[in-house]
């Protein structure tokens, strides 16, 4: 299992576009449904900064992300989008509670 998280600030007049990218990425995600894979988009109480979570169960640790059209659109752009670049972080969980399970019916 391989989690990431990764973490950058866009320029506030970029807010609402960048939203909008990670939208399509996730209804992608929605319509193709890679197995094994988890992913979640938050914005920070500050407006403009963004934290993407993944989890991939892929026994080599890939993501299906980079072969998506909408996550190529997302990534087109993104150095000029961006206030602070992306900066990806290993993540070695602790101990998580439902976080990357179904909930319970």
């Amino acid at each position: 299992m391989r989690r990431l998280m990764v973490r950058y600030r866009v320029h506030p007049d970029r807010v609402a576009e960048n939203e909008a990218l990670v939208r399509a990425v996730c209804d992608e995600l929605a319509r193709t449904d890679p197995a094994g894979f988890r992913y979640a988009t938050f914005r920070l109480d500050d407006g403009a900064t963004f934290v993407h979570i993944a989890s991939t169960a892929a026994a080599d640790g890939s993501s299906p992300l980079p072969g998506l059209a909408a996550f190529q659109r997302f990534q087109e752009g993104i150095a000029q989008r961006c206030a602070e670049p992306p900066v990806v972080t290993e993540l070695a969980e602790i101990g998580s509670f439902r976080f990357f399970d179904e909930p319970a019916s």
